[in-house]
């Protein structure tokens, strides 16, 4: 099997017209979760990273793994308030209003290579909030990579500057 194979698609939510692709039949599925975090980490062979950052919430089901795996340590962007120690924050556009994101301020050390991993890029809004925090910090992003990618909805264009890559990639939104 692919990894596509493990992607449950829900047509119609949650609304008519869009086309659901959910991740978690990936993660509840041994075979499926393995080759996910397998292919991940593959596609950092060859590059020179200090850490592995991932956003909550999916972002850690998939990044704490790969940190494992390459034995970096793992750093967690967090909805606000979540975080008990001294953060800076990053607003960021969401289809229907705004969130926000922060990260503990001494997460990320001057000159410390970070990779992003995540589950989706749609429209990038979350995954260009944590670019903006790890520059903020003195990191700098090394490879950006996706469990899956909905391309219609143009998230990879707002990462142009970036190394980017997604193991499933949907045409649509």
């Amino acid at each position: 099997m692919e990894l596509k194979d493990y992607v449950t698609t829900i047509p119609d939510f949650p609304k008519p017209g869009i086309m659901f692709r959910d991740v978690t039949t990936i993660v509840n599925n041994e075979d499926g979760f393995a080759m996910a975090i397998d292919q991940l980490v593959h596609t950092l062979d060859g590059i020179d990273f200090d850490l592995v950052a991932g956003s909550e919430s999916r972002g850690f089901i998939f990044g704490a793994p790969v940190a494992y795996a390459m034995k970096k340590g793992f750093v967690l962007f967090r909805k606000k308030g979540k975080l008990p120690r001294e953060t800076i924050s990053e607003e960021y556009d969401l289809e229907y209003g705004t969130a926000t994101l922060e990260v503990h301020k001494d997460a990320i050390k001057p000159g410390q290579k970070v990779v992003i991993i995540d589950d989706l890029i749609a429209t990038g809004g979350t995954t260009g909030a944590m670019v903006k925090m790890i520059e903020r910090l003195g990191g700098e992003v090394v490879k950006i990579s996706f469990v899956m990618e909905l391309a219609g909805l143009g998230g990879r264009g707002k990462l142009k500057d970036y190394d980017v890559e997604s193991l499933i990639v949907y045409e649509g939104k």
